[in-house]
């Protein structure tokens, strides 16, 4: 058989053995351990275990449980309870203002937790209830949150951009940089379309009755600007070259930790260990799939595939813009049924040489893959969030809930097509900071 037949029958063994239900770390070590047995024997056994744990050694990835645990800590206190009631007291009065209110606290909790999941069950037990009360329709209600939620994996500190500098050997803290714009933008784009639509839904939608004093809209700012300041020190740190991601995961992580103790008095230590207990599991989630991703990799290379897949690519002489299209139908496609760190460190290293050769800039790839990967958490099959958002909300619908969603995964296809157009947007604020590459 040709690299080519043996890279699809690998490609389509795969789709069929995550189709099961198995956890994708297991599945990918599956289907790696099963073809190198079969092309080149138990000889290859031998390197099973360095090959596997390899993929854990870059000292980098200590940031990913640290930037977990940070978000842990959060989402385990009354912080976004405090940020969403701030918000509100603001922007009550503007009109579509709770729809506005719920966008804005779910891009600051993206930034506070990096976790998309985190950010639909935090704002959402809150939002959905509130703004189904004053008469926004369930579509808006739900589909805005799940929207908003998927911001965690782009707006920085963001654990699948870390995910992604080590796949592919980038500067993460250029790679924050450059999520900022393109975060802030999607917030904005996602903040008109629900204005619109619930202007033009013909529903009554009802304000606070409640008139808020200018004291009572601040007292809560005492509580939120230290962790919005957190994030602007790690964010400051990384870009100015004081520490190294980890370094900074590290101490956001304890800074996290003293300010839930010391402004909601989360001091028990059950809590404590609920937090580091969740945050560990979802950290090792995440690294068994990127060590199960590097041996797949392995897979794909010893069997010629990678290289393979290259040439034939580069015989066919495509247009860069078509190349661009195709690399963005397949990631599309792949995040539908992967989840993105699984995506990222799968393609990501294959697919950069070829972006890079065809003049495209690695930062710039960087969104564009990021914000595929956002399409696919609002998109089934697998789409995390719309099954947060039916968990807080369920007797919405699943397919109301969809179709809510789905205006928004418009707009992000429309932001891949104007960042593709205008791709400055995404990397002037990282050359500005960081000098050209």
């Amino acid at each position: 058989m040709s690299p080519l037949e043996i890279g699809s029958l690998i490609a389509l063994s795969t789709v069929i053995i995550l189709a099961t239900g198995i956890p994708v770390a297991f599945g990918l070590m599956f289907v790696s351990i099963s073809f190198l047995l079969f092309f080149e024997g138990f000889y290859s056994l031998n390197f099973l275990g360095e090959l596997f744990f390899s993929g854990l050694s870059e000292f980098t990835l200590i940031s990913i449980p640290m930037f977990i645990a940070m978000g842990g800590a959060i989402s385990s206190s009354p912080a976004a309870s405090d940020l969403y009631s701030a918000l509100d007291r603001w922007l009550h009065r503007i009109p579509s203002g709770l729809a506005i209110s719920n966008l804005f606290a779910c891009s600051v909790f993206a930034a506070l937790s990096g976790s998309s999941p985190a950010t639909c069950a935090a704002i959402g037990k809150m939002g959905i209830p509130e703004m189904r009360k004053r008469g926004y329709p369930d579509q808006l209600a739900t589909g805005s949150i799940a929207a908003g939620g998927t911001l965690g994996i782009l707006i920085p500190p963001s654990v699948t951009m870390i995910v992604y500098g080590i796949s592919t050997g980038t500067s993460i803290g250029r790679l924050f940089i450059a999520g900022i714009v393109p975060g802030l933008l999607l917030t904005l784009f996602f903040m008109f379309w629900s204005s619109y639509y619930a202007s033009r839904s013909g529903t009554l939608i009802t304000s606070s009755k409640k008139n808020y004093t200018l004291k009572e809209k601040l007292e809560l700012v005492p509580k939120v600007a230290p962790f919005l300041l957190l994030i602007l020190a790690i964010l400051f740190v990384l870009y100015g070259g004081g520490a190294t991601p980890s370094e900074a995961a590290g101490g956001g992580a304890m800074m996290c930790f003293l300010l839930i103790a010391v402004i909601y008095k989360v001091r028990n230590p059950f809590k404590i260990w609920k937090i580091l207990k969740e945050s560990s599991r979802e950290s090792i989630m995440i690294m068994m799939i990127i060590a199960a991703a590097s041996l797949f990799s392995y897979t794909l290379s010893s069997l010629f595939i990678t290289q393979s897949i290259a040439e034939w690519i580069v015989a066919l002489e495509l247009n860069r813009w078509l190349l661009l299209i195709a690399i963005n139908i397949f990631l599309l496609i792949a995040g539908f049924f992967l989840p993105p760190v699984a995506v990222i460190v799968m393609t990501a290293p294959i697919l950069l040489p070829l972006v890079t050769q065809a003049g495209f800039d690695p930062y710039w790839f960087a969104v564009i893959l990021t914000i595929n990967m956002e399409i696919g958490l609002i998109t089934p099959p697998v789409g995390l969030n719309l099954y947060v958002i039916n968990g807080i909300a369920p007797d919405i619908d699943l397919t109301k809930i969809l179709l809510g969603a789905i205006p928004y995964a418009l707009i992000m296809v429309m932001s891949i097509i104007l960042f593709s157009i205008f791709p400055e947007i995404v990397t002037f604020l990282p050359n500005y900071f960081m000098g050209e590459i």
